[in-house]
């Protein structure tokens, strides 16, 4: 190899080493996902949570069970949250992972609980669902451990005019500190 070639490998690689915060193996690692954190304030690197259909039945309540892992419904007005008025964070029942601010919930008169935004486009996957009598819907998911939320519809308040319509039991709620 010429020492051209070599120094423009090395200057390629020192480049490399700067704008990746130092590391030169940058690899993606399927394990982990980046995600918004509400108490840290900003973004961080965590473990997504995969679990056999046993274990999380020993974790969730059978109502969390059917919503989270089996992609059910809860009752409309049935929710322990679909009224809840206190300031704080929704959680993932299932792993704990932030999902939605109380600044962001609205009255949509649906009985579920529902939101114009996530805290995080990172914290919360997507999917085509047609089970409804062949319906497409968009289902929402926990982008950390794949439980099924509730959907998200296009008929929801200013800023987005999204409605992302979630279960009770796939949530818990940590009330601010005031």
């Amino acid at each position: 190899m010429s020492r051209r070639i070599c120094n423009v490998a090395l200057v390629a690689l020192a480049a490399a080493v700067l704008f990746s915060g130092g590391s030169a193996a940058v690899a993606e690692d399927p394990d982990t996902i980046m995600v918004y954190s509400v108490a840290d304030g900003g973004f961080i690197v965590t473990e997504k949570v995969n679990r056999t259909s046993a274990e999380w039945k020993k974790i969730l309540t059978p109502e969390q069970f059917k919503i989270l892992r089996k992609k059910g419904t809860e009752r409309a007005f049935s929710g322990q949250y679909w009224d809840n008025h206190d300031h704080g964070t929704y959680r993932c029942a299932g792993c704990g992972q932030d999902l939605f601010s109380s600044e962001t919930k609205f009255e949509s008169g649906t009985g579920w609980p529902s939101y114009w935004e996530p805290v995080a486009e990172e914290n919360i996957a997507t999917e085509d669902d047609y089970s409804l009598f062949g319906t497409r819907r968009i289902e929402v998911l926990c982008s950390r451990c794949g439980g099924h939320l509730g959907h998200v519809f296009e008929d929801g308040p200013k800023p987005t005019g999204l409605r992302y319509c979630i279960n009770s039991a796939a949530l818990d709620f940590v009330k601010n500190e005031d």
